[in-house]
């Protein structure tokens, strides 16, 4: 059976960061109702790479769920709403400050119409906070939690990182807190309010980070190869260092290109199988026993040196190649994986990572895949829906609306833009 079979959720989240955790659920099994304006979620024409199609950008984040326009804006559509809302268990938004506030739709009006109902939201900065009435996006998150300051090197820019961390994991936090809140329900009888804030979920995966800064207040941080030294403050910007009790670096491979780098992690367990070989191929007898590299405080001091040496020794293999040597020597390593490499990976296609689907407007394209892989409840991936496919559907099987009633309520625009005022 699918794991949450029975739950149905009220989707109004938009763009990438709500989507993330509603289509997790979808995966898992709950019943997905994404309720959209008349126009829209705004990603179905944004970096369109098929004209007149559903972007990526949409269909990526939306599959396995029903869609229905609703004019929240017309009584008639606000009705729907609420009928809608007392058949569901979650209802989901990640409107910008004061939006579902306008729209008539606060906590405790949810909690009125519904008591069982669970409602989440994700917000930029929370709805307690000095900076609630600011809006946020991806960037900004990553800016203001603390990823950006630490990511890159010392000398250079702050940047991003690739990850989706403001969006995708605040998604996944929300999720959490869904689950948790829809168990304690099933005790109480009663539904919450969850709140995520992306702000909140950056600082929360930059957890390591915080550590450091505590640390710098008692002395350097001997696992970097940047300099560091006590009371500097914040901390720093280390490039590829580990950032852990193990030293870790990328290092070039052969033939040099921009991808062609594998990271490599240097566990005191596996140092004098690791000199050996790079004694045997570089021609250095006497590196096993060398004191500058005897112990993990040595190797820490001169780290500079031990990953010039096993850096020539990547020069001489391509990152497969390397990967290979080094497993064998037990030593923890992965290659830096273009998306090229990943869409043709053999591990991503056994592992269902990447899933082909056909869609009526775009024909063939592929998706990531479900990564929580559940032995009894496997997920069956579906396409993303078109806009409003299924509010016809939705309303007779969920509400029980006759065809007349339909036809009524459209006529009288609950689910189409309402006319735009003369100007």
């Amino acid at each position: 059976m699918e794991a949450l079979k029975g739950i149905r959720i009220l989707d109004m989240t938009h763009v990438q960061a709500g989507p993330t955790g509603s289509q997790l659920m979808a995966w898992m099994g709950a019943d997905v109702i994404k309720l959209e304006p008349p126009t829209g979620d705004i990603t179905r024409v944004q970096l369109r790479d098929v004209p007149n199609a559903d972007s990526l950008y949409f269909t990526m984040l939306n599959c396995n769920k029903r869609s229905i326009t609703v004019n929240l804006k017309s009584d008639d559509g606000k009705q729907v709403f609420i009928e809608l809302l007392k058949k569901c268990d979650v209802v989901m938004e990640n409107f910008g400050p004061g939006v579902i506030e306008r729209l008539g739709f606060p906590w405790e009006k949810v909690h009125e119409i519904n008591p069982r109902a669970v409602m989440a939201s994700i917000k930029g900065f929370g709805s307690s906070s000095p900076y609630a009435n600011l809006k946020a996006y991806e960037n900004v998150a990553q800016a203001m939690g603390g990823a950006m300051s630490t990511t890159g090197v010392p000398e250079g820019p702050p940047f991003v990182t690739g990850a989706q961390i403001g969006d995708t994991g605040t998604g996944l936090l929300l999720v959490i807190g869904i689950l948790a809140a829809l168990h304690h329900r099933n005790h109480t009888g009663q539904g919450q309010y969850v709140e995520v804030a992306m702000m909140d979920g950056v600082m929360n995966l930059c957890r390591v980070k915080f550590r450091d800064h505590q640390r710098l207040t008692r002395g350097a941080l001997g696992e970097y190869t940047v300099p560091t030294h006590q009371g500097m403050g914040a901390a720093p910007r280390s490039g590829n260092d580990s950032g852990g009790g193990q030293l870790g670096n990328a290092v070039r491979c052969k033939p040099g290109g921009t991808n062609d780098f594998i990271y490599i992690v240097v566990q005191e367990a596996v140092w004098d199988a690791l000199a050996k070989r790079i004694s045997v191929e570089l021609g250095l007898p006497g590196l096993v026993t060398d004191p500058k590299f005897a112990t993990i405080d040595e190797r820490r001091r001169n780290q500079a040196d031990m990953w010039e040496l096993i850096g020539e020794l990547a020069l001489k293999h391509d990152k497969r190649e390397f990967m290979q040597i080094l497993n064998e020597l037990d030593v923890p390593c992965g290659p830096v994986m273009s998306t090229e490499d990943l869409f043709n990976d053999e591990h991503v296609k056994l592992r269902s990572m990447w899933v082909e689907l056909d869609h009526p407007q775009r024909g063939k394209w592929w998706n990531v895949g479900m990564p929580i892989k559940l032995s009894n409840s496997p997920a069956d991936i579906k396409r993303s829906p078109l806009l409003g496919e299924h509010t016809e559907e939705v309303l007779r099987q969920v509400l029980g609306y006759s065809d007349e009633k339909i036809a009524q309520l459209r006529q009288a625009g609950a689910f189409s833009a309402s006319p735009k005022k003369a100007a």
